[in-house]
């Protein structure tokens, strides 16, 4: 009954026989991605899902059982992926394109008093890994910098903030932290929300010197997930952050904001269009410049697009439209694949939208990223 009101809600598009590709079109996409079954006691697993475009099918690569739940994801030059275990996460692993085990760390046997923030990004020379941490004895942020092949770490950062989330680096290749500013417990239960102290910082990514720190307005605004809008390399590209609100009046997180830019030097919040609730779960660059947020709890995915800044356009109204991941499609790209509570989604504004059903009831965790195109 699901599948089939899946297939209804985007039209019956997936049990059409086969897809005409436009010229040039890649066949098949290659996602990895972190998922459970449909229950919530039912183990995570993280592997490489291939969606054929042509007859609208979707399969299991790999698969390799995971400790806990997972968040954030790293593609891997062979297929591979780095999976990074959730706040308070204990673990990360590194699987190759067969889905064979290469590392797998438990950082709370390194001896340290941190642990894992969910997400992490490789260095520009690939010689070393940064995680987001938080220090379970004094509640500071952390960024953890570990060898790139054994996943040990090395050395840790200040974030000159509480809840460092996402990371990326920028185009001179230091590092752009989103700390979230929540206090949390070491069991994660949020607490004294009225001390909240959200902020962007750009910190040296060889010394860890702060360089640069934002604040929004608003303190109970948590910035959490980061995008570019084109390739870092581009010293134009803007940064797109994903809100979640969290204050107290249920009718304040209801007209919050879901979304700011860092244009140069300059952070703001381009549009107080939002979804009814209050929560970004991912960010993906789009179309030409603009931005896919997606709210899961509202079931639905929207575009901002620097030429209406004040917009937010939708683009998927699914349950649990949750996961986004930047899709090339036809031309120079521009489309985003979201994972929705039945199936994967595709959007691009040249190429007519595709559904295709999960292989077997799946529920995706946060976050999943464009392996390969072929």
């Amino acid at each position: 009954m699901k599948r089939r009101r899946f297939l209804l809600a985007v039209g019956a598009l997936a049990v059409l026989p086969r897809l005409a590709l436009a010229a040039g079109e890649a066949r098949q996409a290659v996602l990895g991605a972190a998922w459970r079954g449909p229950n919530k006691s039912d183990p995570y697993f993280a592997g490489a899902l291939v969606a054929d475009w042509e007859t609208r099918r979707l399969d299991i690569r790999y698969a390799v059982p995971l400790p806990t739940r997972p968040h954030g994801l790293l593609a891997e030059a062979d297929g591979g992926l780095l999976v990074v275990g959730v706040r308070p996460g204990t673990w990360l692993l590194r699987c190759d394109g067969r889905g064979e085990v290469m590392q797998q760390l438990r950082v709370d046997e390194e001896g340290a008093t941190a642990r894992l923030n969910g997400h992490a990004i490789v260095a520009t020379k690939g010689d070393v890994l940064y995680t987001t941490e938080t220090d379970l004895k004094t509640g500071g942020g952390r960024i953890g910098v570990r060898d790139r092949q054994t996943l040990r770490k090395l050395a840790e950062f200040d974030t000159h903030g509480i809840d460092p989330h996402q990371l990326l680096l920028d185009h001179e290749g230091h590092l752009i932290v989103a700390n979230g500013g929540v206090p949390r417990t070491p069991a994660d239960k949020k607490f004294d929300l009225q001390r909240m102290d959200s902020s962007l910082v750009r910190l040296d990514a060889a010394s860890g010197s702060l360089l640069r720190q934002w604040r929004l307005d608003d303190r109970r605004l948590s910035m959490r997930h980061l995008a570019w809008s084109r390739t870092p390399a581009d010293a134009d590209a803007c940064l797109g952050i994903a809100i979640q609100a969290e204050h107290d009046d249920a009718a304040l997180r209801a007209t919050a904001p879901i979304l700011a830019i860092l244009d140069g030097d300059r952070l703001s919040v381009p549009t107080r269009a939002n979804d009814g609730i209050g929560y970004a779960g991912d960010i993906a660059a789009a179309w030409n410049g603009g931005f896919a947020l997606s709210s899961n709890q509202a079931g639905l995915a929207q575009l901002w697009h620097p030429g209406a800044p004040d917009q937010l356009t939708s683009l998927v109204k699914m349950e649990e439209a949750y996961a986004l991941a930047s899709w090339h499609g036809p031309g120079k790209g521009g489309g985003v694949v979201v994972a929705t509570a039945l199936g994967l989604v595709r959007s691009h504004p040249t190429a007519g939208p595709v559904a295709i059903p999960w292989p077997r009831p799946m529920a995706l965790d946060n976050h999943w990223v464009l392996l390969s195109e072929v």
